[in-house]
């Protein structure tokens, strides 16, 4: 599975993913950092990532969005903390895998996981 990690998570996120043997890469590697919601989305778009953000706008875009990918995880309420955003993010790979390939959005609060197949 390939990742791109929005601007507002921290690119430990991105190197972690990256030494569990994923590709991953953090908008600030791409220069992206100041890129609009709708430039990171077709930069995954194109190149078939996984967007991993806590920007709640990316769900927005996904409603407009007519096609299945890419998949969108957002953190929602739930603490900046790499380490703890990283155990998450492999146990929503180990359960819903096959789910981030076809295109979905996940959501994971603090309290529950909510996953949404795409298009909406």
């Amino acid at each position: 599975m390939k990742f791109l990690i929005d601007k507002n998570l921290s690119p430990t996120l991105s190197t972690s993913l990256n030494e569990h043997g994923f590709d991953s890469i953090h908008v600030k590697h791409l220069n992206k950092s100041s890129a609009s919601d709708e430039e990171i989305f077709q930069i995954a778009f194109e190149e078939n990532r996984i967007i991993i953000t806590a920007d709640v706008d990316f769900g927005y875009i996904l409603s407009k969005w007519k096609h299945n990918l890419p998949s969108v995880i957002i953190f929602r309420f739930f603490p900046y903390n790499p380490v703890i955003q990283f155990s998450n993010i492999i146990k929503i790979i180990e359960e819903f895998g096959s789910d981030l390939i076809n295109g979905s959005l996940v959501v994971i609060e603090p309290s529950r996981i909510r996953i949404k197949q795409l298009p909406f």
